[in-house]
């Protein structure tokens, strides 16, 4: 049980139907997220709700609220009180805890005579692992300590669970075996493979307008009235300049000491190694392996003897000692480089069992004298030397940003190249030039640069960890609004004859519906407008492929699957460019058999809900029964203290 109710607070409005179950209390210790939080009691705070002899105030309201909050912030960080009110969290507490109430007081009737023991209460804070000590069990000094840290007495934190306990008594066995008809899923899947057919007629407002063209104090009037549709987003120029490995001339060459040094640290790599390759097989036991080297010895060869036993042969190529003893053993790694090659070693033991190896080659590798290894550490040091010489440029770049020195004049001074790009919008593109594509290297400065508040606030940037740098700022903001109406004239003059035929368009709209009701062919009903519009689109679609489009389901699509047969419905296309007509032909039931595994999936389905809907009915049943009256002006007050007067 409690496995299910930890499953529910793990969803940001899971945790208000959690202070149910758990309570508000309760909550903060019995595994959801919640850290901080104080309690006590309401004292002589205003009265949200009163339910029957019980009282809820505004502070039990606002704790709930804050800890529901606390508890949705571990999966979204981001989330304000403001949104979690908006998206109806604190109805759903109030409602939570007015539920907890409600199941108390009526179990405490006297025709009821329900309770819950201390032992029953004592167990459910026993498996809270707030109060667990090291050992995973409960102590008692954890216990008290984090009540003094919350603020809280052991009598109020009993009380709060002793209500959480009750609710899940009385209300989570209503819904308990609810179970729905075969013949009801039977039905439910027909509709779930349902293919419906009709159509989608377009009466655009442009082809019902003015055969007059509209003047230009129209056009213009038209742009002023409808500015904001036209607005460009705000654009900024950036400018940069690129500094790397090139920009460094000076950086010191390595030293003939620091050589030295680097070889001496690398000495294992520049020393004189060897390397063997050979053939293996692994068995279980030191017997088997001792056995299947006798067979090899006597002529077999190790890969015949192998497949003998239904093993087979690996070859590990060429190979280092350190790295054979780190993959395998010391002991495989002594035996492989004792032996000779073509030999077949002494059996050793390995990580994975016994090894039985036949050498098949040896290689030495020459080291390397200082001399030999000299070009290669000198390019080493080398570019270790030209990315510290990056480094230190760009904090002297820094610096001198810090201490009021701009762009153009750091660029100048370290011989930098300054380029400025055009106007930028915050995705890197150029409003109305599709041929200009963002720049690679002007990207990763975008969420920057728009992010400075004013031109002319230089910043050092790394575009390659290490190896490419940038300085830049923000060279002109131009603040977001329409264009000039030349560069936009023939979209306004589209939209304003759209607009110019919006009232003919509804009108026609009109007609058709009335004649489709009249159950007039479509196709009839469109000549009688006297204009031409779009064919019509036919649609025939399963509803399998209408609930694949989630969540992006066309509205006209929607509507059609919300239809009665033989209907027709219209839409409003936005910003009044017309109104498209949804008819509805035919529904064709999907054919489904009883063993269908569709057909069970939507039993349990359907048995979940109603097992909700049952617990629903109890809860505003014991509400009734028990009597609740709220303080809506109180509730309304809170609400806008928690949302920060707005």
């Amino acid at each position: 049980m409690l496995a299910l109710i930890r499953s529910i607070t793990k969803s940001r409005i899971g945790v208000a139907f959690a202070l149910v179950f758990l309570g508000l209390i309760a909550l903060s210790f019995a595994g959801a997220d919640i850290s901080g939080a104080k309690f006590g009691g309401s004292g002589n705070a205003d009265r949200a709700v009163t339910v029957g002899s019980a009282h809820i105030g505004t502070v039990d309201v606002q704790k709930a609220m804050t800890n529901a909050l606390e508890n949705a912030r571990s999966e979204s960080p981001t989330v304000t009180m403001k949104d979690f009110v908006a998206q109806g969290a604190m109805e759903q507490v109030v409602d939570s805890l007015v539920d907890r109430a409600a199941v108390m007081e009526w179990a405490a009737q006297r025709t009821v005579g329900m309770g819950v023991s201390n032992r029953l209460i004592d167990s459910e804070i026993a498996k809270m692992p707030a109060f667990q000590g090291p050992d995973g069990k409960f102590s008692q000094e954890t216990y008290k300590a984090l009540l003094g840290q919350k603020g809280i007495s052991d009598a109020l934190l009993r009380d709060d669970v002793a209500k959480g306990l009750m609710a899940r008594q009385v209300l989570i066995p209503a819904g308990v075996g609810a179970a729905m008809p075969q013949s009801v899923a039977l039905r439910y899947v027909a509709v779930l493979t349902e293919t419906r057919e009709g159509s989608v007629q377009l009466i655009p407002s442009s082809a019902f307008a003015p055969k007059t063209p509209a003047s230009d104090a129209e056009i213009a009037a038209f742009y002023k009235q409808n500015g904001a549709r036209y607005q460009r987003p705000e654009r900024r120029t950036i400018r940069y300049a690129i500094f790397d490995a090139a920009t460094i001339r000076n950086a010191p060459a390595p030293s003939e000491a620091e050589i030295a040094a680097r070889y001496k640290l690398n000495a294992a790599a520049y020393a004189p190694t060897e390397t063997r390759a050979f053939t293996q097989v692994i068995v279980p036991t030191e017997a088997a392996a001792k056995a299947l080297a006798a067979e090899i010895a006597g002529g077999k060869s190790i890969e015949a003897a192998a497949a003998a036993k239904g093993l087979s042969a690996s070859k590990i190529p060429a190979v280092a000692r350190p790295k054979l003893e780190s993959e395998a053993s010391s002991a495989v790694a002594a035996a492989v480089f004792g032996g000779t090659r073509g030999q077949i070693v002494p059996p050793a033991k390995g990580a994975l069992g016994w090894h039985v190896i036949r050498l098949d080659s040896v290689t030495q590798i020459a080291g390397k004298s200082l001399d030999q290894a000299r070009p290669e550490i000198t390019a080493v040091l080398g570019a270790e030397k030209r990315k510290a010489a990056l480094a230190d440029l760009s904090a002297k770049f820094d610096e001198a940003f810090g201490s009021g020195t701009g762009l153009a004049d750091v660029a100048k001074e370290a011989g930098l190249t300054l380029i400025t790009t055009d106007p930028l919008q915050a995705d890197g593109t150029v409003p109305g030039r599709t041929d200009i594509k963002p720049n690679a290297d002007v990207m990763p400065l975008l969420q920057a640069a728009f992010g400075m508040e004013r031109e002319g606030e230089p910043q050092v940037a790394e575009i390659k960890a290490g190896e490419r740098y940038v300085i830049f700022d923000v060279g002109q903001i131009t603040p977001a609004a329409p264009p000039p109406l030349a560069e936009v004239k023939d979209k306004v003059l589209a939209d304003l004859d759209t607009e110019r035929g919006y009232g003919a368009a509804k009108a026609a709209t009109d007609k058709l519906m009335a004649a489709l009701a009249k159950k007039v062919p479509l196709a009839e009903a469109l000549k009688t407008l006297g204009v031409a519009v779009p064919p019509a689109q036919a649609v025939t679609m399963p509803r399998q492929q209408l609930n694949a489009m989630q969540p992006k389901i066309p509205a006209t699509l929607q509507l059609m699957f919300e239809m009665a047969q033989g209907t027709a419905k219209k839409l409003d296309v936005p910003n009044k460019g017309g109104f498209v007509v949804v008819s509805l032909s035919k529904i064709t039931p999907g054919v489904i058999k009883a063993d269908d595994p569709l057909v069970a999936r939507a039993r349990t389905e359907l048995a979940q809900i109603t097992g909700r809907e049952y617990v629903d009915q109890l809860r505003a049943a014991v509400r009734e029964a028990v009597g609740v009256k709220r303080n809506d002006a109180a509730i309304a007050a809170l609400r806008t203290q928690l949302v920060g007067g707005q």
